[in-house]
């Protein structure tokens, strides 16, 4: 794991719940970190709704309504940014992003900001107290252009745990690839539909980057199909490459 984290790099950040436990109880707990990846993004303190802890109780309310609240209210900002989100996943206990720092200390400040600010929204709408997150988030730091190859498809394909378990224990077939396609179209709390062109929350992530490292919406379609009949015969290198 990395500790110094340097300008103009890429790292894999991941955390979860601590004691395993689920971060996102319903659809709103989703959304507001989602506003939360752009709200405290930023050099600038957050927005503030009464304070910051309750910053995202507001964005809670306001997302109790459409996910167009959302967009119309983030866009609306110009920040000084501390970090590009290249991509992201939520998954019910845990979360998965791929950032480049941009200021001395940015990612520990975001995922300082961001953490802090989420767990003090979500216990005060589900009535607990305590730590949300187990500890410190984790760093892994991208230095080779498989390993980022690798990692992004990784992060996107995260929530076929939930369309099936064991899907890595073997090689998927050409039905079942085309299932795993079809629901991974359908989860919304990636950002993998904005990488192939249906825009879902872009305002989240810096696209470019990534669009030209796989020449383009059809480039990333091509690897990522690729990638998943390959995955059985990478596996072992994959989880060195992103998780190591």
């Amino acid at each position: 794991m990395s500790r110094y984290l340097a300008i103009n790099e890429f790292y894999h950040l991941f955390d979860r719940g601590v004691e395993k436990r689920q971060i996102f109880m319903d659809k709103n707990d989703y959304f507001r970190f989602i506003h939360d990846l752009y709200e405290f993004n930023d050099v600038k303190p957050a927005l503030q709704f009464g304070n910051v802890g309750r910053a995202t109780g507001n964005v809670g309310r306001a997302t109790s309504n459409t996910s167009s609240n959302i967009a119309s209210n983030i866009e609306e900002r110009n920040r000084d940014l501390l970090v590009n989100v290249h991509a992201f996943v939520l998954m019910p206990n845990h979360h998965h992003l791929l950032a480049e720092q941009l200021k001395d200390d940015g990612i520990t400040l975001f995922m300082k900001k961001l953490h802090g600010g989420y767990a003090r929204g979500f216990n005060e709408k589900h009535k607990r107290n305590g730590y949300l997150f187990q500890g410190r988030f984790k760093d892994v730091h991208v230095s080779r252009d498989k390993q980022l190859a690798h990692l992004v498809c990784y992060i996107h394909s995260n929530p076929l745990k939930i369309w099936k378990k064991n899907w890595k224990e073997k090689q998927l077939t050409k039905p079942e690839i085309k299932e795993a396609l079809k629901f991974l179209e359908k989860y919304r709390w990636s950002s993998h539909l904005d990488y192939l062109g249906i825009k879902n929350f872009p305002s989240i992530i810096n696209k470019e980057f990534l669009l030209e490292f796989f020449n383009g919406t059809e480039g990333y379609k091509k690897f990522f199909i690729d990638w998943l009949e390959q995955y059985e015969k990478n596996v072992d290198s994959i989880r060195k490459l992103v998780l190591e």
